[in-house]
């Protein structure tokens, strides 16, 4: 791929992103606001069988990533598991797994601006929202290196943030092992629904894949960045549960709003909960940047097909970015962080995405040895893993999910009508 500029402003993106690069990526995706919020939930589903249902999670994610990670260097493009489908199982299915994370994520991004001027700025939370977004869309605007380089400073924040927590708990003298152990608190759904909460702190590799088109030598590139990226953030998420499980407990866990704060408050160190409510926005930040990311390129990809509007799939001639995609995902993002709150009504998202990743991995079982095919057993856990997880969801968000997925599909037929017609 050329390096050169895109005069047409139609062409393909440039590819700047090296291992390094990629794998920060990925870390701003999955290092984010979920881990200062997510094992509260988690807690209160699966009790003292949180560090179990952290490990499901973490299984699911790897073969997930693993399936993507050979399907992206196979078809290094933008989009991710939408050009997998597409290739691989059909248009439709293609389809269908772009139509699920561009609505999805959409709203999560919305979500997820809402968490960032919660944090900040509790009684101006939507103004704060809506500036972030803006801020965000004008970096990806520029490029994605700047995105990048935004992304190296975030993770550098979120990371010194968890350190710091990881450190005040384990030394604060009300740590107990004992708090650790595992009892007869929680059933095997409540393990699911858990490693399902769990599950979607870990889902941000998915960025690397939907940049496959940034990314240099993607065919060493990306199979390189996936695991590294995963396996930084399970060592992270397992030592922050561990230190806030041990402070805590199981159902003091489950009784909290702000897991993180109150644990180092519980340790010792309040002077330290500023700093983790500012890390939290931090994080927010992060995550709402690699949405934008990751959403704008499906667009361009779908747009290329035609499955969106065509005008979407320009790429600009000079940053090399494509930026009506980006512009168009920013508006809409804007508009939903400025009029509604979102961030309780997301529930599709998270069943759209583990449907995203079983057509993922149904994808990379159709690979060959030749085409880089993964062990057989991995797509068959990974798909096996995210429907178990997908139905364990509360019905509300199972109910949300297929609806979301049947309008979609709907859409598809119609159009496809229209085209014969």
């Amino acid at each position: 791929m050329s390096e050169s500029r895109d005069p047409a402003g139609t062409g393909e993106l440039r590819r700047r992103l090296g291992v390094f690069d990629a794998v920060v990526v990925g870390l701003g995706a999955m290092i984010g606001a979920g881990i200062f919020a997510a094992l509260a939930p988690a807690a209160a589903a699966a009790g003292s069988w949180l560090l179990p249902g952290l490990a499901v999670a973490a299984v699911v994610a790897y073969c997930n990533a693993t399936s993507s990670a050979r399907l992206a260097a196979r078809y290094p493009r933008s989009g991710g598991t939408y050009v997998y489908g597409r290739e691989r199982l059909g248009d439709f299915w293609g389809y269908l797994a772009g139509w699920g994370f561009v609505v999805g994520k959409t709203a999560s991004c919305a979500a997820m601006a809402l968490t960032v001027g919660a944090y900040a700025w509790p009684g101006q939370a939507h103004a704060v929202a809506v500036a972030a977004v803006v801020v965000l869309t004008a970096v990806n605007y520029t490029g994605v290196q700047k995105s990048a380089w935004l992304t190296r400073g975030i993770v550098a924040v979120v990371l010194a943030v968890l350190v710091a927590v990881v450190i005040a708990c384990l030394t604060g003298g009300t740590a107990r092992a004992a708090r650790l152990g595992i009892g007869a608190d929680a059933g095997f759904e409540g393990v699911l629904q858990a490693a399902g909460l769990l599950f979607f702190a870990f889902a941000g590799y998915a960025r690397v894949a939907t940049l496959g088109e940034e990314v240099r030598d993607p065919r060493r590139t990306i199979p390189r960045a996936i695991p590294l990226a995963l396996g930084v953030t399970l060592v992270v998420y397992a030592a922050v549960a561990v230190a806030v499980l041990a402070v805590l407990g199981p159902v003091g866990l489950a009784r909290t709003a702000s897991p993180l704060a109150d644990a180092v408050r519980a340790a010792g160190v309040p002077g330290l909960v500023p700093v983790v409510r500012a890390g939290a926005a931090v994080a927010a930040l992060g995550s709402l940047l690699a949405l934008i990311l990751g959403v704008s390129r499906t667009t361009l990809a779908m747009a290329r097909d035609r499955h969106l509007p065509h005008a979407l799939a320009a790429v600009h001639p000079r940053f090399g970015v494509p930026h009506r995609a980006e512009l168009a995902v920013g508006a809409v993002v804007a508009v939903l962080a400025a009029t509604t709150d979102v961030r309780d009504v997301i529930g599709f998202s998270s069943f759209g995405v583990l449907v995203y990743y079983t057509i993922a991995n149904a994808s990379a079982w159709t690979l060959t040895p030749d085409e880089g095919r993964p062990p057989r057993a991995v797509p068959v856990l990974g798909a096996l893993g995210c429907l178990a997880l997908a139905f364990a969801l509360p019905s509300a968000s199972v109910v949300s999910g297929v609806v979301v997925l049947a309008v979609g599909a709907a859409a598809y037929g119609l159009r496809k009508a229209a085209a014969r017609a």
